[in-house]
């Protein structure tokens, strides 16, 4: 009879545990996203040696302008393939597993210890840097759009400005808040 009541209280709890692991388990079906997300860099790259190579062909015949777009381009791509990477590191590593690399000379200092908030931070820095860029190619050729077409474009701009301070004055708070 005692075992009847203890083995009814146990058994609750082997489906808790069970529900618990396989959520736990269930953090793996993000490392196909991360797999990915490294793909669309191999793709980049792709992008950035065809602009590479046409800016090469070009370059004698064209006008400053262009080729001015033409790095800022492969200035774009670099940066977001460089928040690609951001992401796929530092996701992989909040969300799915700790990298098991062993010690790197070259291992980019902030792996390991960029948490969800610094990921916020890094993702935001990195698409004003991006919207910047964008921003920089518009106004080189700011004749062929309208003034409304400019000011949406500057307005996008600076909603990302503003989400960034915004985060960062968050996180701010939050650790101030944290760390009493």
């Amino acid at each position: 009879m005692e075992q009847d009541v203890r083995s009814k209280s146990e058994q609750p709890n082997r489906y808790e545990h069970l529900l618990e692991r396989t959520l736990f388990k269930g953090r793996w079906l993000l490392a196909p996203f991360f797999v990915g997300l490294l793909l669309a860099i191999v793709l980049l790259l792709l992008k950035f040696f065809k602009q590479l190579y046409v800016m090469t062909i070009t370059a004698l015949s064209a006008t400053n302008q262009e080729l001015l777009i033409g790095i800022l381009t492969l200035v774009d791509t670099a940066l977001l393939a460089g928040l690609l990477i951001i992401i796929i590191f530092s996701g992989y590593e909040n969300f799915v597993s700790k990298l098991n690399v062993e010690p790197q000379e070259d291992k980019p200092t902030w792996m390991g210890k960029v948490g969800f908030s610094g990921l916020k931070i890094k993702l935001i820095s990195a698409i004003v840097a991006i919207s910047a860029v964008e921003l920089l190619k518009v106004f080189i050729h700011s004749h062929e759009l309208t003034s409304e077409q400019l000011a949406w474009k500057v307005g996008i701009h600076i909603t990302f400005v503003i989400s960034g301070v915004l985060f960062s004055v968050t996180d701010f708070i939050n650790s101030r808040t944290h760390s009493h």
